[in-house]
């Protein structure tokens, strides 16, 4: 039986998720699978990829041929550059992690004036009391 070390796909029609699975190479592509070894996530930013590196390097070693696409990951990772015995790639780019908003509370500071409204009141009503005025003054 020839296994083969090959990408399983998840996900919704257009954010694909991938598994890097050991199956039978008889098997369809999304099918039943030996063992799962790794993830990759080809959509976010930087790509997501998780191997493990033991699994591979084991099932490597007892014949399982990779796939392209899993070769090329393998060979991202250095997990291939192990196991051929050549020197290892240059580390992968690893996103930072985000930051957490400041508080409402941390942004508003020492206001002396908290809770109280900041708009001025409207002078149309001063307009309104002084016509007011003028006119019982007109009628006395």
């Amino acid at each position: 039986m020839a296994v083969k070390i090959k990408l399983k796909r998840l996900g919704k029609i257009r954010s694909p998720h991938y598994r890097i699975v050991v199956a039978d190479s008889r098997t369809r592509r999304d099918g039943r699978a030996i063992e799962e070894i790794g993830k990759y996530h080809p959509t976010y930013n930087p790509s997501v990829i998780e191997v493990d590196a033991e699994r591979v390097a084991y099932w490597l070693g007892v014949g399982a041929q990779p796939t392209e696409p899993v070769l090329a990951i393998l060979k991202k990772t250095g997990d291939w550059q192990k196991f051929k015995g050549e020197p290892a790639p240059a580390p992968l780019l690893v996103a930072e992690p985000k930051k957490a908003r400041p508080s409402f509370e941390a942004l508003a500071g020492d206001d002396e004036g908290k809770g109280e409204a900041i708009t001025q009141k409207k002078k149309a009503e001063k307009k309104d009391e002084a016509a007011a005025e003028s006119s019982e003054s007109t009628e006395a």
